[in-house]
């Protein structure tokens, strides 16, 4: 096959915009242009590599496996630039990170410090549930992802840095807000707000009901720790969420954290990527700086 580099780029831009369009901007071609090569490609392939279903690109097997070859000589590619560029002193380069949504409350402050120590650094942070983490963690799409429950059966490089504890908390004006030792048997008939079935948190949540054998009779389900704290704050019922996701001073957000045996509920974030992928110079001074960072930024207050 005589494919060049440029033109794996290319179909490596389409493979992660869906577009040819995209692909052609991403690239700074024209879209005829970016068509011919990716016509080429396939030809030299022999085989299709998309088909366009409802103006949207879908890569066929030979095109998912072109994908994930491409991206891992993309890769390598980058880290021997990095390499270079260490070699002559110099730190800049490209790193790529997927968190989940609640880590959003603590990573932007341990970007920002990185930033300001390698300022040639271009980083591009990605925010998603846990489901969307996963699925850019199979796909190998980021350098590394921050998360607090890793999937149990990709084999990945796995590494906790920083406490996330899981609390119970209620309105601020709750009867509840001033109750020591409340059992959670006693809590059964109140409404609890969790977040969706998937989310990291929820399924800490649920592992721990189950060790408990206990079961909520009244449930709602929200999407976003926002919405979670919100509706407690309102007085709709009881909640569990990070403990990183509330202010220094919960009142100050209309919510209390309860006194509630059993809890917090011990958790860990966890800085993984599939085993045996080599990271670059970059992602592994990034992973550092995390570890180290995190001795420092520690976990908010949590009885």
């Amino acid at each position: 096959m005589n494919v060049t580099f440029r033109q794996l780029r290319l179909f490596l831009a389409l493979a992660e915009t869906g577009s040819v369009s995209a692909a052609a901007r991403a690239m700074h071609v024209t879209q005829p242009t970016a068509s011919m090569q990716l016509r080429e490609i396939s030809e030299s392939v022999g085989l299709p590599l998309y088909e366009v279903v409802a103006r949207r690109v879908h890569l066929t097997q030979a095109g998912l496996e072109l994908a994930q070859t491409a991206r891992a000589m993309a890769a390598e590619w980058d880290a021997f630039g990095q390499k270079i560029d260490g070699l002559k002193g110099l730190t800049r380069g490209r790193l790529k990170v997927a968190v989940v949504s609640t880590a959003k409350y603590f990573i932007p402050r341990l970007l920002g410090k990185f930033c300001s120590r390698h300022p040639e650094i271009d980083i591009s942070l990605e925010v998603l549930n846990r489901d969307g983490v996963v699925a850019r963690l199979r796909e190998n799409l980021d350098d590394l992802y921050i998360m607090s429950r890793p999937p149990a059966d990709i084999d990945l490089e796995d590494r906790v840095f920083l406490p996330n504890p899981l609390v119970l908390i209620g309105s601020a004006s709750s009867p509840l807000a001033g109750q020591r030792g409340v059992t959670l048997p006693s809590l059964r008939e109140v409404r609890f707000i969790l977040r969706e079935q998937g989310s990291g948190t929820r399924l800490a949540i649920d592992d721990h009901f189950r060790k408990q054998r206990f079961k909520p009779q009244r449930l709602m389900e929200l999407g976003s720790n926002e919405a979670v704290r919100e509706a407690v704050a309102g007085g709709l019922g009881v909640a569990v969420i990070s403990v990183h996701a509330l202010a220094e001073r919960p009142a100050s957000q209309g919510v209390a954290i309860l006194d509630v045996r059993g809890f917090p509920i011990q958790s860990q974030w966890h800085i993984v990527h599939p085993s045996g992928k080599r990271l670059s110079p970059i992602a592994q001074v990034f992973q550092a700086h995390l570890v180290a960072q995190a001795g420092h930024l520690g976990p908010k207050q949590a009885r």
